[in-house]
């Protein structure tokens, strides 16, 4: 079975269950300050998840682009990824848990053929807040599946949420894969990892609220969210021993074999891990940079994210002997093996290659400047001694030398490294960004409070106030939004000056002043279009739009929250404006919430 041809079975399944299919959101989320990219199909949906009514209904099926870096160091085995496609229906409000359950077992072993005998599940088995899941334990039994297959689980393992300290949260169901590899002991079960069980599919039920107290309420309304690896389950379905033996990574595989010389089948362990790595952070990074958002390279945030990626690649490449050039090449395999199913990579196509070829020059003119670095540290130095973990730590953090590179040309001159101390740093490293991270972001994903409604509807009068000073050729890049402040980033080549600065003030606030009423509307996409509505039309879209109007200055296509009034954001004021990236400007700015 082919990707292209999963993808339809899958949207055409659930269309038969009265599913209306979306098109994949951004890998950049919209106004989310919780993630920096879309880690999961049910971000784009989160005010439907919250309540609100979805233009296409209660029944929603989608593949959705997704990217995550908490398992950036596993990438290379057999299942992980960063960037990856998740399949996902959904219902907001309608069915629960046993018709859920009961249309994924019949896609798995119906429609793919999988057999039932194949495959285990896991349940939440419930603690002293919130009681053992019986009602999904019992549609998985009234289905034929076994008790030993069915497997109780902690909140760590069968869990979802909330997303923030408060919010939508409940129990879900894993399914897996059982491989036939042999159990590691006689606990192994689908928790385990020793690679006996792949999971394939996660269905979250969402019917409880987290309260600022931390009680558990049951919700007045109950939603599925549910996300099927394309990946993993196309490696099950055609029987393939990793998901980079599918025809989504082959291509980019061979690509790599013919640009290196190096052969990918005959290799060692080291080598076949190295083209993986490649291989998908090359995936990643080309629809991270593919995207109509337009991030690039840099020290913060998605550029930073990104510089990463797209220097490990340059790390690995330089292992299998070569770098210069290479990653346009292998980056034009991928643009033309799915610019069918994302429009939007041949659209930015340029854009890619000139990032990629821009990131391969700074790259090595900062290994340059390391080498220059490390070698007044070794010329110190003595055969014999040992480089201390911290001096290691510092050229792999500052000049993006990996330790074997350290380690290579430490040993040349007979000089060995501290790894022990350098792992420290490294742990300590990361345990810092982490905790910066989960400053940086807490409120997540259930925050839809008044005041972000208010930043949000802030945006679009902002947008339009740009548009108005600055010409139609402004258009969003982004937005970011938290319970203070909002970001936002727009299409536009050099910095305002202070008198538009103020322009655009002003007219938001003289929007402010006169108390607008903010207008929801459902429409077609055409029919938005033809009223003037502006926004990302994306290639596909449901049958109807969200299109928001206050008065004569705003029309856009949008998902929410807002505002009711124009008059309940009070104050406007831009506090920065400064470039984001190449034609791209931010603003920054706040409303007065008093």
């Amino acid at each position: 079975m082919k990707s292209k041809e999963l993808r339809q079975l899958y949207i055409d399944y659930f269309k038969k269950q009265n599913h209306k299919e979306i098109y994949s959101a951004s890998l950049i989320p919209e106004n989310d300050p919780s993630v920096l990219f879309t880690t999961a199909g049910m971000h784009p949906l989160v005010p439907y998840l919250l309540g609100e009514e979805h233009p296409s209904g209660r029944r929603l099926v989608d593949f959705q682009k997704c990217l995550r870096t908490g398992d950036i160091d596993e990438v290379g085995d057999s299942i992980h990824l960063t960037f990856f496609e998740m399949m996902g229906n959904w219902s907001l409000n309608d069915y629960f848990k046993e018709e859920s359950i009961e249309m994924s077992h019949r896609f798995l072993t119906e429609e793919l053929g999988i057999p039932q005998d194949k495959i285990s599940v896991s349940v939440f088995g419930g603690d002293d807040e919130v009681p053992r899941d019986m009602a999904t334990f019992n549609a998985w039994r009234k289905l034929g599946y076994p008790e030993e297959r069915i497997h109780f689980y902690t909140r760590k393992e069968n869990w979802w949420g909330p997303a923030g300290e408060t919010g939508p949260c409940g129990p879900d169901t894993e399914i897996f894969y059982d491989t036939g590899k042999p159990a590691c002991g006689p606990d192994c079960g689908p928790a385990c990892n020793c690679g006996k069980y792949v999971e394939m599919w996660n269905n979250v039920f969402m019917e409880y609220n987290k309260t600022k107290d931390g009680v558990y309420e049951k919700m007045s309304i109950h939603n599925v969210d549910t996300g099927l690896g394309l990946e993993r389950v196309l490696a099950i379905v055609n029987k393939e021993e990793s998901i980079y033996d599918t025809e989504l990574f082959r291509p980019i595989i061979n690509k790599i074999s013919e640009l290196t010389k190096v052969s990918y089948d005959d290799a060692d362990e080291d080598t076949i891990f190295a083209f993986r790595v490649i291989a998908d952070h090359m995936r990643a990074a080309t629809f991270i940079l593919g995207d109509d958002k337009a991030v690039t390279p840099s020290n913060v945030d998605q550029g930073y994210v990104l510089r990463r990626i797209i220097r490990r690649v340059m790390r690995y490449l330089k292992k299998l002997g070569t770098c210069d050039g290479v990653m346009v090449e292998i980056a034009k395999v991928i643009v033309e093996n799915y610019s069918e199913i994302y429009p939007e990579l041949k659209r930015n196509e340029q854009f890619i290659y000139d990032q990629l070829t821009k990131e391969e020059v700074t790259f090595n003119r900062t290994l340059d400047q390391g080498m220059k670095v490390a070698a007044k540290i070794l010329d110190k130095m003595s055969v014999g001694e040992v480089l201390d973990g911290v001096t290691a730590f510092r050229l792999y953090d500052t000049f993006g030398f990996p330790l074997e590179f350290t380690q290579e040309v430490a040993g040349e001159k007979g000089i060995s490294v501290d790894v022990e101390g350098f792992d420290k740093c490294f742990k300590e490293h990361q345990e810092k960004s982490r905790a910066g991270a989960e400053k940086k972001f807490k409120g997540g994903l259930a925050d839809a409070s008044a005041e972000t409604a208010r930043l949000h509807t802030a945006t679009h009068l902002l947008n339009g106030a740009l548009r108005k000073i600055l010409g139609d050729g402004v258009y969003q890049k982004g937005s970011n939004i938290t319970a203070e402040r909002l970001r936002f980033d727009f299409s536009f080549d050099r910095k305002m000056t202070a008198e538009e600065i103020k322009a655009v003030t002003d007219i938001v606030n003289e929007a402010i002043r006169k108390d607008i009423p903010v207008v929801c509307e459902e429409m077609t996409v055409d029919e938005a279009k033809a009223a003037g509505a502006i926004g990302v039309f994306g290639d596909k879209y449901g049958e109807k739009v969200k299109v928001y109007t206050m008065g004569e200055y705003s029309k856009e296509i949008c998902g929410g929250p807002h505002a009711e009034r124009t008059g309940d954001l009070k104050c406007f004021k831009i506090q920065k404006e400064s470039s984001s990236s190449a034609g791209v400007r931010r603003i920054k700015a706040v409303i007065d919430f008093e």
